[in-house]
């Protein structure tokens, strides 16, 4: 039977992926309606700038009282597409307040306070959906959360963020520097004019607050996630890695111990070797490794941003959501049961590269090879070379270290720039995905 009185929806935001968002409920609305079994309608649209012309939105959906549209006490769904910290989470409160499940695409807002969220919802009998959070139109948060439910996710490693890895890409693939590469990012679209949170890891850092959450059935923040962006990444890094046969993404990765009582989740660039699955993720494009005791190793890709893939996850979550409401149901909250402390960066175990400027003369690479061995890092290969200025001065010197305490290689580093040979350590970078 098909419910003729419409579910009524509140837009909050009307940017680049509201906007899209609108164009889709409108355009598609036949579909949407045979796909939910009921109509979806359009109710209100708010935004900051009324005077704006958004084509395809009836004017006389626009206003600026977003907090009054959600009290008005015909609205069904909020769809928050704000963004930012506040006003999305007074918004998102008080539509729990007044009987509104919330569609969200607010990564930083859950990995901030989405353990609040989740209990605001759950308090209501109220839905919080997020696909659009992480990953653009890639269907990962869903899979996590409701697919994998009966398994035991131990690992999640990806690229979540497609402006640096379109950077990346070109630096490995043309040679280009950082600076170069992030202009063509901008001039394309890919960059925004202060790239901060993405090429300092503060956008894939949220995301891998939330997809650990996930996973791991327990409370990450984004203050428990080890961020280190990937603005000194160099062209000679990427001549290091190629020697390696590896090349240089900026990497999410979460780890559940070896022993079930904690967790990992850190941001970094990383050398990966070129038969990694990931080493061949091009462009803009977003690919995760989802690992799990009985499915094994689970790869999603996709285009991770922008206005059209990002709507795709919106509406998604909006037709699971009105399902939910027709049935008097709600989908599932948030599973933190385990309540696993999240470990420092200093017990993350893996692989080296690090790049050091030594006086060129006899005994250099003993000594460093001796503080290596002191600090409990063991050295897997060194190559030492002559400097291209040909001063006969300096040397090249790059070790590439077995798997080590990141806290052990701290101390190691430390040590090294203290020695009178040891002129500068010029690049550290972890070694991952063999």
């Amino acid at each position: 039977m098909m419910r003729t009185r419409p579910l009524k929806v509140a837009l909050l935001g009307c940017g680049v992926v509201g906007s899209e968002v609108a164009r889709i409920m409108t355009t598609h609305a036949d579909d949407l309606t045979a796909r939910i079994g009921a109509p979806v309608e359009l109710a209100g649209v708010a935004v900051r700038r009324p005077s704006k012309v958004r084509e395809g939105i009836d004017p006389a959906l626009i206003t600026t009282d977003a907090t009054a549209l959600l009290k008005r006490g015909d609205i069904d769904i909020a769809i928050e597409v704000i963004g930012g910290i506040e006003p999305a989470r007074t918004l998102i409160t008080t539509a729990f307040e007044n009987g509104i499940s919330v569609v969200s695409a607010n990564k930083a807002l859950l990995a901030q306070d989405g353990a609040a969220l989740h209990a605001a919802a759950g308090a209501a009998g109220l839905d919080l959906y997020y696909e659009a959070a992480v990953a653009g139109a890639i269907p990962l948060v869903r899979p996590m959360r409701e697919s994998l439910a009966g398994d035991k996710i131990n690992r999640v490693m990806g690229i979540v963020n497609g402006t640096t890895n379109f950077i990346l890409d070109k630096m490995d693939s043309t040679g280009a520097g950082y600076q170069e590469a992030l202009d063509e990012a901008t001039a394309l679209g890919y960059a925004e004019a202060d790239p901060t949170a993405d090429v300092e890891g503060y956008d894939a850092a949220a995301k891998a607050a939330i997809l650990a959450g996930i996973a791991f059935h327990t409370r990450v923040r984004l203050d428990d996630v080890y961020r280190e962006g990937m603005t000194e990444v160099s062209a000679a890094d990427f001549a290091s890695a190629k020697r390696m046969g590896c090349t240089i993404k900026l990497l999410a990765i979460l780890e559940r111990a070896a022993d079930g009582e904690s967790v990992t989740a850190r941001v970094h660039p990383a050398m990966i070797p070129l038969t990694h699955p990931l080493a061949s993720v091009r462009e803009a494009y977003n690919a995760v490794f989802v690992e799990a005791e009985a499915a094994g190793r689970l790869m999603f890709y996709g285009p991770g941003a922008g206005g059209s893939p990002t709507a795709s996850a919106v509406l998604g979550d909006l037709v699971a959501v009105c399902r939910n409401k027709l049935a008097q149901a709600t989908g599932p909250g948030e599973s933190a049961y385990t309540q696993l402390p999240v470990s420092p960066m200093g017990d993350v175990v893996t692989r080296y590269h690090i790049s050091l400027d030594v006086a060129d003369k006899p005994g250099v690479l003993a000594q460093v090879a001796t503080t290596f061995a002191e600090h409990g890092v063991s050295i897997d290969t060194v190559r030492q070379q002559g400097r291209q200025d040909g001063s006969g001065n300096e040397a090249s010197l790059v070790v590439v270290t077995h798997r080590a305490p990141d806290a052990a290689l701290s101390g190691t580093v430390e040590a090294l720039r203290k020695l009178d040979t040891v002129r500068g350590v010029a690049s550290i970078m972890r070694v991952e995905g063999e």
